[in-house]
């Protein structure tokens, strides 16, 4: 849905009126890192701050109109002056994969990560692990709100680079999560820390437990993933 977000607000782009008249410098072009900058669409006039599109042509100007005189400036055939925004055939698409977005993260990622998270640390860290992953949590969603604006403007990465961007995020993510995940369907507590011990983890346990005189029988964790009991 991220990569549908983005490839809405590209199509936007290329789909909006292109330029064939630019007057002043100043929307001749903007500075940008990953595209040219150059002034081709209604799209990126409308990116820069005092220029406006009319009929092919990108001139400066504000919300009321076009600097100079309107007649001057736009070609007969055409009096409609977009400033800030262009005529858009793809919103659409956008609310689809928005609405998408929103569906797929609040029955995946916006539950599950807090049911794991209350699943996989050892009983006597489990309060303390919960607050730091609870804190880094909130201190990412702050961050992502607060550069998202910067991220997206034309002179960064766009709003589709900016959506690209955050799914290629979320797809490493998944790729991770696959290898390094195990499954805990049905595995008490217990065993579900089991899962995340390491050999020389489960010979700690042992010595320890060999110490103060308790032997109890360990779960190992064989290559397979599966759980067997020590005699």
């Amino acid at each position: 849905c991220l990569f549908g977000l983005g490839g809405s607000f590209y199509l936007s782009r290329i789909a909006s009126e292109p330029v064939t008249s630019i007057k002043g410098d100043m929307c001749g072009s903007q500075k940008a890192m990953v595209w040219s900058g150059i002034t081709s669409y209604c799209y990126d006039c409308a990116q820069i701050d005092g220029c406006g599109f009319c009929g092919g042509v990108c001139t400066p100007g504000n919300n009321s109109g076009p600097g100079l005189s309107k007649d001057a400036v736009c070609p007969a055939t055409s009096s409609e002056w977009s400033y800030s925004s262009c005529t858009n055939p793809y919103g659409w698409a956008a609310v689809v994969f928005m609405v998408g977005y929103l569906l797929a993260f609040g029955i995946g990622m916006g539950a599950l990560p807090w049911t794991i998270n209350s699943e996989i640390y050892p009983l006597k860290h489990r309060s303390l692990a919960v607050s730091f992953s609870t804190a880094v949590c909130w201190i990412f969603n702050l961050v992502v709100s607060a550069t998202f604006l910067s991220i997206s403007s034309a002179q960064v990465l766009t709003s589709y680079g900016a959506f690209w961007m955050y799914g290629i995020i979320a797809f490493l993510g998944l790729v991770w999560l696959y290898f390094a995940l195990p499954e805990t369907k049905g595995l008490r507590l217990e065993e579900i820390e089991q899962l995340f011990l390491r050999p020389e983890d489960n010979r700690a346990v042992r010595e320890n437990d060999t110490r103060s005189g308790r032997l109890p029988k360990m779960t190992q964790v064989a290559p397979d993933g599966a759980l067997t009991l020590d005699s």
